[in-house]
């Protein structure tokens, strides 16, 4: 195998039924979603529905969505018109096909197909990677991968992570996914409701036959295989957070692979066969699902599986793209996703700045992860350097899975706010990423294992909002951004989703000192303050302070309430972004201002993440 795409990018092409010129979609097959509101639609009534004009292909009722091909026979255009003006629809989509771009260009030399360097377990061995065993090669970023291992509390212990790699499929005999007894790693997930192997039987009668260890959604097979080689190479960098994958002697993986095929040897894949492995990844219990590929171009249907996941409370990490754009201004999915589980992921170089190839975003892309020259599991037990985005994600997906093992109660929405908090903040990813840091395993692992057992399960309300049904204020805004604060954000109609400072516990310990800041005018304001009118509910000890939330910045936030608090107290809040699609967890000090005749509370305890988190709020907020 001579060539492969160190980032993998996705060609995404125009989603409105009428293709326009140029634009490449299976012929006759659409996505049809019907109204939530239509209760009485099933499968059986959509099958009936569409008897005279189309096939039914797949059914995703849980999303009340399904996969068609229209019937070959006259009056076909017609026939896709009724579909649409059917009052029980919602949308169709064309099932579009997504390609692999090459990109040459010397700007963009990481992300080019060829391989950087390959090497048999024998070169690994001649060049010392296996040794000392508890030392982690696959990157020279400062990332605290060896230290995360003696970090981890009672490790004989703790249970696997299911990440489900949604990619190229991977090779079921390299040593990483042959198990511990034939002198593997075991990282292959297991269907144990497969319980018969491979006989030609769906033993779980899930509609997939002898899906043992996952499916190819581009064959519609069990073969998963990987004939691209891309989607190895990101499996052995999850599996490679949790021990080194040269070792001698591997250890029992401590994160489960769920190899879900959906893009083939020749680069293409199918929005249905996108939304078949992340609605099967949710259906058969992963936790995480990575998605290292991505394209320009905005889909409803995909939209929709990635809320159903979310609604599952799966962690989605996605890669930010390889093209050097501004994801902020530039569309890339599913890394622009608004789903609050949604995690875009940034390249960075081994000094942590941004790699040059990599999109970035100062809203819409959450955090850097390692990705050049990444050291990884190639097909034939062959090890390759990569570069890309793509390998930047699964690093992410492979420490949000180690931190799951420590509390495995957090939701991936929480996984996320966790991840964010506690990143190696560098000025020089200042602007590129929301939290301007590189993810850092340590004291990711060290924050959820002090969460456990202190964390209620959160997450906000999420409703997918169609890209097309946003008002220009909204349309190209992200997780974190507060432009629809006063709107009431997605799913508007509802209680306003800024219903807070909620009773919480602290999800890590945070360091950094503020103070309230005083109006006189001799003294400037080392925070800009803004407007938030919202009402709040503060828990300590058996009290519930009922008030209102007047202003917020990154120093603290006023309100007022119906009773009085004891200065200098200590509080733990919640507090939930305008659009709802964020959270952080924050200690504060109770003040009081003279001066404003009202109660505060100081971010004792912000983490720069945690921090940058609130300026990405405030931005469309009117200053006080």
């Amino acid at each position: 195998m001579k060539r492969i795409l160190a980032g993998l990018i996705i060609s995404l092409f125009a989603t409105a039924p009428v293709l326009a010129q140029g634009v490449q979609a299976v012929p006759g097959e659409y996505i049809v979603k019907y109204k939530s509101t239509s209760t009485s639609v099933n499968v059986s009534k959509v099958r009936s529905k569409l008897a005279s004009k189309a096939n039914l292909r797949k059914a995703f009722p849980a999303m009340g969505m399904y996969h068609i091909s229209l019937k070959a026979q006259a009056g076909e255009a017609a026939n896709l018109e009724e579909i649409k003006n059917d009052p029980d629809v919602e949308y169709v989509e064309p099932n579009l096909i997504w390609n692999k771009t090459q990109d040459n260009s010397s700007s963009n030399n990481a992300q080019s197909s060829a391989y950087q360097g390959v090497y048999s377990y024998n070169d690994i061995i001649n060049n010392h990677y296996a040794y000392p065993d508890n030392n982690y090669w696959q990157s020279s970023a400062p990332t605290a991968v060896p230290t995360s291992w003696s970090n981890e509390s009672d490790v004989t212990t703790k249970g696997t992570v299911v990440v489900a790699v949604v990619d190229t499929g991977l090779d079921p005999t390299h040593r990483l996914f042959q198990t511990v007894a034939n002198g593997g790693a075991g990282a292959l997930w297991q269907n144990t409701a497969e319980v018969n192997g491979l006989t030609g039987v769906d033993d779980d009668q899930n509609g997939f036959i002898d899906d043992k260890n996952g499916w190819n959604f581009y064959a519609n097979t069990s073969n998963w295989a990987d004939d691209d080689n891309h989607g190895t190479h990101v499996a052995g960098i999850i599996v490679g957070t949790g021990q080194n994958i040269f070792a001698t002697t591997l250890s029992q993986s401590k994160v489960l692979i769920m190899p879900l095929k959906f893009l083939g040897a020749d680069g293409s894949g199918t929005t249905t066969s996108a939304i078949n492995a992340i609605y099967y990844a949710v259906q058969n219990g992963a936790q995480i699902i990575n998605n290292s590929w991505g394209g320009s171009t905005y889909s409803k249907a995909l939209h929709e599986a990635l809320a159903y996941a979310y609604d599952h409370q799966v962690l989605i990490v996605s890669a930010a793209g390889n093209y050097g754009d501004n994801n902020d201004t530039t569309d890339m999915y599913p890394a622009n996703y608004d789903v609050p589980s949604n995690i875009a992921v940034a390249s960075a170089t081994n000094s942590n700045m941004l790699s040059g190839f990599s999109n970035y975003g100062a809203n819409l892309v959450h955090i850097a992860s390692p990705g050049e020259y990444i050291l990884s599991s190639l097909p034939s037990n062959q090890y390759g350097y990569m570069s890309g985005t793509s390998m930047a994600a699964p690093f992410v997906s492979g420490i949000a899975a180690m931190a799951l093992r420590e509390d495995s109660a957090m939701t991936g929405y929480q996984v996320k706010q966790l991840l964010m908090s506690n990143v190696d903040v560098y000025p020089a990813l200042n602007g590129y990423v929301s939290s301007s840091g590189r993810i850092n395993a340590a004291t990711s692992i060290i924050a959820a294992k002090n969460s456990v057992g202190t964390l209620a399960t959160y997450q906000p309300v999420y409703k997918a909002q169609y890209q097309a049904d946003r008002s220009p204020a909204s349309g190209s805004a992200g997780c974190g951004l507060v432009s629809s604060a006063m709107s009431g954000g997605p799913g508007a109609g509802g209680p306003n989703p800024m219903a807070g400072v909620i009773s919480g516990l602290l999800l890590l310990p945070l360091i950094v000192w503020f103070a309230l800041r005083r109006r006189d005018p001799a003294s400037r304001r080392k925070f800009e303050r803004f407007r938030m009118n919202s009402q709040i509910r503060v828990m300590i000890g058996d009290r519930e302070l009922v008030g209102s939330m007047n202003t917020i910045s990154q120093g603290g936030l006023s309100f007022n309430t119906d009773q009085a608090l004891e200065k200098g107290g200590i509080i733990t809040m919640r507090i939930q972004s305008p659009d709802g699609h964020e959270m952080i967890e924050v200690q504060g000090q109770v003040v009081w201002s003279e001066a404003n005749q009202a109660y505060g509370v100081q971010f004792a305890n912000a983490r720069q993440g945690t921090l940058a988190m609130i300026q990405q709020w405030t931005q469309a907020l009117v200053k006080s």
